[in-house]
């Protein structure tokens, strides 16, 4: 008996101590090879930061216009935008109206693209990407507060009640061309990180409740028409905008390399073709605006076309719709997700759900009792519309769903480990979920799907966000074994390639390890920066480095007696 409670020992201590060491240290904070890389994203947050008393903030370089700022209309102009109007030879304009709603402006009232105006200094995610966006600011607003930047982190959320105040929306950034959409929303999650992690400067419930406010704001959004996903009860991405986007002006062959695809693959059957003329009459244009786009009103449209043929209306719709998604693009909504508006998505669904919750939460705190009781009800609904129409009993996995055809998607989308990290799964779901992990695991992380489409946001690659909720999603849920594996494989393909160039970038071809990506269509390059990347890296360090602290804590719960037998072997 003896021998077997030393041989249980022996084997309890080599267990531990393999637990401890199956974290690696270079994924930690306190690892001397991750010390120049925690000095890049401390040195990012300086130089990835924004004010509307910066020249470089101005610039856009996705368009070719001079440089413009907008102010919302009757705003006075701020001393330091004034300043900045004569040092960065730069033109300020106001808005013509007063905006409540996204509608209110449209963007062909304001042919002259241009940044909008916030009032507090923001990060923007890096290269072409020099405004402030709405998905992305959430994962840069953790990487803030890991790293005790919570007044940055305050000023961004800030930001964006600004915008819904003066610009009708959180919009997908804070340009004019984007009037006409936003992006995935998560507001009250951005709320929550500043206020529940003040760094010594608490919040007050005054301001939350100014938070409150403007969250329900964004909310309304989402829950009325163009947003709405047949009568699901569920949600979809759309755009209020027509035709191709402006910001696509410094990627001229996207939309052609598109047609070009569709040509190649007449087996895959759209409605997103139509034959028109290269070089169309006055008469033949006009009907093209109402058939694909306005060639008059946008130089994009003017160039998308190849040997006869065009986009169509309804692909710009989905293009448009996919773009608020965030994933642009990928084949997930059809052949570059030209149909994105006709799905209810699962992530989307899940951000709502959260935000439910977040808001009976915040009601709770404020002591709104029925407030409270509303939000848990809408949140109940939803969760049921998820179940009836997202989850796929059979296969156990979470699926967007064709509110059009009726027909649930049979694409593998990452996107299906949302409701873990929105707390609306089931264990038997996550169970169900977990097991499926195999489909898009790789050596260097969670791949966006398992279609090779050569679109960016599909196999191979691996994205920051869809990693780190899907890391996130499965500690929740107890699985904390695959949650660092994953968040230590990710955070290695980091390290690896910051060691191998000395940047950060915004995806990764998590098959091969590498930051040299290769993109067969759409967006081809791979952008430094880059501020999501960042946040994600220090909060998969931050997983880490508490798991192992429990291990360690777990093992010293072990006591040995002398002679190496457990006290509590029996």
């Amino acid at each position: 008996m003896k021998h077997t409670a030393r041989a249980f020992a022996s084997l309890l201590v080599v267990t531990l101590l393999f637990a401890i060491t199956a974290y690696p240290q270079s994924s930690g904070r306190e690892s001397p090879q991750s010390a120049k890389i925690l000095e890049y994203i401390d040195n990012g947050w300086s130089s990835l930061s924004r004010s509307m008393s910066d020249c470089k903030s101005i610039v856009d370089p996705k368009v070719t216009t001079a440089p413009i700022l907008y102010l919302p209309e009757g705003m006075a102009i701020p001393p330091a935008v004034g300043a900045i109007q004569k040092q960065c030879r730069i033109e300020v304009r106001h808005l013509p109206r007063k905006i409540t709603h996204m509608g209110d402006v449209r963007v062909a009232e304001i042919p002259d693209e241009g940044l909008l105006y916030l009032p507090n200094p923001y990060v923007v995610p890096g290269g072409r990407f020099n405004e402030m966006y709405g998905w992305d600011s959430y994962f840069i607003i953790l990487g803030l507060v890991e790293d005790k930047r919570t007044d940055l982190a305050r000023y961004m959320v800030e930001n964006f009640f600004f915008e819904i105040e003066n610009y009708g929306a959180i919009l997908n950034a804070n340009r004019t061309y984007y009037f006409t959409r936003s992006q995935p929303p998560f507001l009250t999650s951005m709320i929550r990180e500043v206020y529940e992690h003040p760094n010594g400067h608490p919040l007050s419930k005054a301001w939350l409740a100014q938070a409150y406010h403007y969250a329900e704001r964004d909310y309304a959004l989402w829950s009325a028409p163009p947003h709405l996903a047949g009568d699901t009860g569920l949600a979809r991405y759309d755009d209020i905008g027509a035709g191709p986007v402006p910001e696509m002006a410094d990627d001229s062959s996207y939309y052609p390399d598109v047609i070009r695809w569709l040509l190649a693959h007449p087996q895959v059957r759209t409605n997103y073709l139509v034959d028109a003329p290269d070089n169309p009459t006055s008469a033949q244009a006009a009907d093209l605006a109402k058939t694909s786009c306005d060639i008059a009103q946008s130089k994009v449209c003017a160039n998308a076309h190849v040997e006869g043929h065009r986009l169509s209306s309804n692909f710009y719709s989905g293009d448009r719709a996919m773009r608020e998604s965030g994933f642009d693009t990928s084949f997930r909504f059809g052949p570059f997700s030209g149909s994105a508006n006709d799905y209810a998505p699962v992530c989307l669904n899940s951000l709502l759900y959260k935000y439910e919750t977040d808001m009976a939460h915040f009601a709770t705190l404020l002591g709104r009792t029925a407030e409270t009781a509303q939000w848990n009800h809408r949140a109940s609904i939803r969760r049921d519309a998820i179940n009836k129409y997202l989850w796929n009993s059979t296969t156990g996995m979470f699926y967007d769903y064709d509110f059009i055809t009726n027909q649930p998607s049979t694409y593998n989308y990452v996107t299906a480990f949302y409701p873990l990290w929105a707390g609306l799964a089931t264990p038997q779901q996550a169970s169900a979920l977990e097991r499926h992990l195999s489909l898009f695991e790789h050596d260097g992380g969670l791949a966006m799907s398992d279609n090779a489409s050569g679109t960016q946001w599909d196999l191979p690659f691996g994205w920051a966000p869809t990693n780190w909720l899907a890391t996130k999603g499965l500690a929740e849920y107890g699985f904390t074994s695959d949650a660092s594996r994953i968040a230590t494989h990710f955070t290695q393909t980091i390290l690896q390639n910051f060691e191998h160039d000395g940047t950060i970038r915004e995806k990764y071809n998590v098959v091969s390890g590498s930051a040299n990506v290769e993109v067969a269509a759409g967006y081809k390059a791979n952008v430094v920066g880059f501020g999501w990347t960042n946040g994600v890296y220090l909060e998969m360090n931050d997983l880490l480095a508490h798991q192992r602290e429990k291990v360690a804590a777990s093992f010293r719960q072990q006591p040995l007696r002398p002679g190496g037998a457990s006290t509590t072997a029996k």
